[in-house]
């Protein structure tokens, strides 16, 4: 049977979500997949396993990966396993033994042909930062852009992103899928306070594409740029024309759509 997993976490303490290995097959810690496995294989076959090789006795699919200090209130996670699971038992036991930084809400049963990344419809993520010239002491890790920024004006940049594009201009050199093209869905910047809200609706994303889309809005606003400038590093293609990539601290995968 194959079974599906909501998972949050805060990323700060792992390099990303996927689980990586050495040259001789070896994991490399700490990751949320890893951590996550080593929960549920605990669980299921009543053996701790301090460290995994490449052959795993449960393997999860996420939704998508998401980079080191990336946080995630929305990820989907499946895997698959012979027998039944009660639901209820196994998420508050699972919550037990996981990291404090890393959580489940909820385990159903899903078709077999279900997969947790290509099934995927949207996915929603958002950019938070601090607008203020002096620091706070709960700023926490989040970016503090000094200089006031204007809302309206970010809005209109952002609104030239929506649609289908190539969007080389926002990927970053370690993007290894060659396919460049996403379509947006929605796009909005709002503000609570001196917290301000980049809130992106897409069916797919580059590698730090949402991070780079923020540095190329603060890089325009920074510089005091017409709204236009970002539909001329979109057409560009050309990563050198878009902003800095800016800080993963911030950045939250809040929901996927099936």
């Amino acid at each position: 049977m194959r079974y599906a997993l909501d998972v949050q976490y805060v990323g700060k303490q792992y390099a990303g979500s996927q689980i990586q290995f050495d040259k001789d097959g070896l994991e490399i810690k700490p990751t949320i997949q890893g951590e996550l496995e080593r929960g549920i294989c605990t669980l299921l076959t009543g053996v701790l396993i301090e460290s995994f090789n490449k052959i795993r006795p449960v393997k999860t699919v996420f939704s998508g990966r998401t980079d080191r200090g990336v946080n995630a209130k929305g990820q989907v996670a499946h895997f698959d396993w012979d027998n039944d699971i009660v639901a209820s038992k196994f998420v508050y036991q699972l919550n037990e033994i996981l990291p404090p930084d890393i959580s489940v809400s909820n385990l159903r049963i899903v078709p077999d042909d279900f997969h947790a990344q290509k099934s995927a419809k949207k996915r929603y993520y958002r950019y938070e930062f601090v607008n203020r010239k002096y620091k706070q002491a709960f700023d926490g890790d989040l970016l503090r852009v000094k200089f006031p920024i204007n809302l309206s004006r970010m809005q209109e940049a952002l609104n030239y992103l929506l649609g289908e594009h190539d969007f080389s201009s926002f990927k970053s050199s370690g993007t290894l899928n060659p396919s460049r093209v996403c379509t947006l869905y929605d796009v909005k910047c709002s503000r609570v306070d001196d917290k301000v809200f980049i809130d992106i609706i897409g069916n797919r994303f580059l590698y730090n594409m949402v991070r780079t889309i923020v540095g190329t809005l603060l890089k325009i606003e920074g510089h005091n740029l017409s709204p236009w400038h970002m539909k001329d590093v979109l057409e560009a293609k050309d990563r050198s024309k878009a902003g800095q990539t800016v800080s993963p601290y911030g950045l939250t995968l809040m929901k996927v759509e099936y």
